[in-house]
């Protein structure tokens, strides 16, 4: 249960972690009205993996070629991978066996270097200052950018008139083979039961709680007879939603639904003849201040 001194020291607390917010209304103020309510917290997580092909390529450095010659390529779900642990998302990419094979660079088309885009292979441009008249307008002397040639040294390329292809690295072939992408997600369903007070629910879906319930499993299935008939509708919902979001684009690993007792209380207090409210909310005592009578400038949020 929340106490009046526990609501003061929580507002205090939050107070001395603003520098805009004085710390004498904290002090000072009457607590008039605690409203107090526990609300649950009902979460789903559906732990998957999903694998995806796709053909990539890299640069050819002579490296061992593992083509269709050494036999067949395996099957996406056929491919042992090393995963995660469960509920953490990662994302790995992994070359398929047996299906690379060597071709020459598309970009450079074999050369290994292209021509120049910025002097078309000359080396030299026209210089920016005197736009190759070899002096500047109105001027007599020769300018000094160029020193009277009228063309300077391509910073494109350095002046060598051509560039080491960007796609083969100058190799001039590349080795292309089936790229494995494996992508591990955790979705998440949550629901917060009903609540008569305003405290944000964005707030409250950060809020730490008591655990109450917890059932981890490869499926789990829906709360039945739960005291609270709208978190066991919510099971329901989030397990189905879950089924047919996922079942048909991913294989799911693990499932895990939890609910947990979140406290709230709406504080009513006066200071200097008006009334104000703020917030405590979860185990660890946050606080959400809607009007605070200290506040001397409006660099700080009030989250």
């Amino acid at each position: 249960m929340m106490t009046e001194e526990v609501a003061r020291e929580a507002l205090l607390s939050f107070v001395s972690s603003k520098c805009c917010y004085g710390r004498a209304a904290a002090g000072d103020l009457v607590i008039q009205e605690l409203k107090q309510q526990t609300l649950c917290r009902y979460r789903l997580e559906t732990f998957t993996e999903s694998r995806i092909s796709e053909w990539t390529f890299q640069p050819f450095t002579n490296q061992s070629v593992d083509g269709p010659q050494r036999g067949t390529s395996p099957r996406l779900w056929d491919i042992k991978v090393q995963v995660p642990p469960m509920f953490q998302e990662d994302t790995k990419k992994f070359q398929v066996p047996h299906s690379s094979l060597v071709k020459g660079c598309h970009k450079c088309h074999g050369r290994g270097r292209y021509k120049c885009s910025g002097c078309h292979g000359a080396g030299m441009v026209r210089c920016p200052s005197c736009s190759g008249a070899k002096r500047k307008a109105k001027q007599s002397r020769r300018c000094q950018m160029c020193s009277g040639s009228g063309r300077r040294r391509c910073s494109t390329c350095s002046g060598r008139g051509n560039k080491t292809c960007a796609t083969c690295k100058g190799e001039k072939k590349l080795l292309h083979f089936i790229q494995l992408v494996i992508v591990w997600k955790n979705s998440l369903f949550e629901f917060m039961s009903e609540h008569r007070l305003n405290c944000p629910g964005e707030l409250l879906a950060k809020a730490k709680g008591e655990s109450l319930f917890k059932d981890e499993s490869t499926m789990v299935y829906p709360i039945v007879d739960f005291p609270l008939r709208e978190i066991s509708l919510a099971s329901q919902r989030g397990i189905a939603e879950h089924s047919a979001a996922l079942a048909s684009r991913a294989r799911v690993l693990q499932q895990r639904q939890t609910i947990e007792l979140i406290p709230l209380t709406e504080v009513h207090y006066w200071y200097q003849g008006q009334t104000y409210v703020y917030y405590i909310y979860g185990t660890d005592h946050r606080v959400y201040v809607v009007d605070y009578p200290e506040r001397y400038c409006c660099g700080c949020t009030i989250i």
